[in-house]
């Protein structure tokens, strides 16, 4: 029993190192989707020569984030294999079946949990402020020209067919009240729309560019249509609220 639940132990960090890796490549800037997929490539220690993995291989931040993985995915592919080596080999019937069971529901519940939305925008806070104590980004100057907060920053989100985004002109959004702001559109045939105006309606597989908290833009990424999506909306409405009642108080204050 002791071997499963160290088994379950190292699934949960895999599952949570890679969701940290993923936010804090996406906090330098490169977009969600292709964070996720190098985050996870670095932690099975799966290569793949793309123009994304070199992206992240030249840049002196993410390569420390692919490291870092990499080093912890051998090491705990390793643990993993150990612990489930001694949880089932020489084990009775019943005793295999009991642990299988307990395992599948184990990684059922660690899934679960590491796709809380409150959870996520946790690792985001935590991360964001990571990288702004610990790192120097490439994109600094651009950071202090544009006055960005560790809070804050530009990311980059792929549309697709079910996010909550799609097909919806950008006034409909009301992404500003979230403290969103849509710089530009890349659209899949190669053109670009900068400064897009409230007219503009996002397609799949458009590349937007964004500003805003990363806890939110992260939140908005996930967003999927339907009344889920509108509820989250209306979340990340009430929180940029209170970050600016919050703002106001420290002003007042202040004065």
């Amino acid at each position: 029993m002791i071997a499963v639940l160290s088994l379950l132990i190292v699934a949960l960090l895999f599952v949570t190192a890679a969701r940290v890796a993923t936010i804090a490549l996406v906090g330098t800037g490169m977009a969600s989707e292709s964070a996720s997929f190098q985050a996870r490539s670095a932690l099975m220690g799966v290569g793949f020569t793309t123009a994304e993995a070199e992206a992240a291989i030249n840049h002196p931040v993410r390569r420390k984030i692919i490291l870092w993985l990499m080093t912890f995915g051998n090491a705990g592919v390793i643990t993993g294999i150990s612990s489930l080596l001694l949880g089932f080999v020489n084990a009775e019937t019943d005793q295999t079946i009991r642990r299988a069971v307990i395992l599948a529901a184990g990684l059922l519940s660690v899934a679960i949990l590491t796709r809380a939305r409150r959870l996520e925008r946790l690792l985001t806070r935590f991360t964001a402020w990571a990288l702004a104590r610990w790192t120097t980004l490439d994109t600094r100057d651009f950071a202090q020209l544009l006055r960005f907060g560790h809070d804050y920053g530009i990311i980059e989100l792929h549309a697709r067919g079910e996010d909550w985004l799609v097909d919806r002109p950008l006034s409909e959004l009301g992404l500003p009240a979230e403290g969103i702001v849509i710089l530009g559109v890349h659209r899949k045939d190669g053109t670009f729309i900068g400064a897009p105006t409230g007219a503009t309606i996002i397609n799949v597989d458009d590349d937007v560019l964004a500003y805003g908290r990363l806890d939110h833009l992260q939140d908005l990424d996930n967003r999927h249509k339907g009344v889920s999506g509108d509820r989250a909306h209306q979340e990340a409405v009430r929180e940029q609220h209170e970050i600016i009642a919050e703002q106001v108080e420290t002003n007042v204050d202040d004065a």
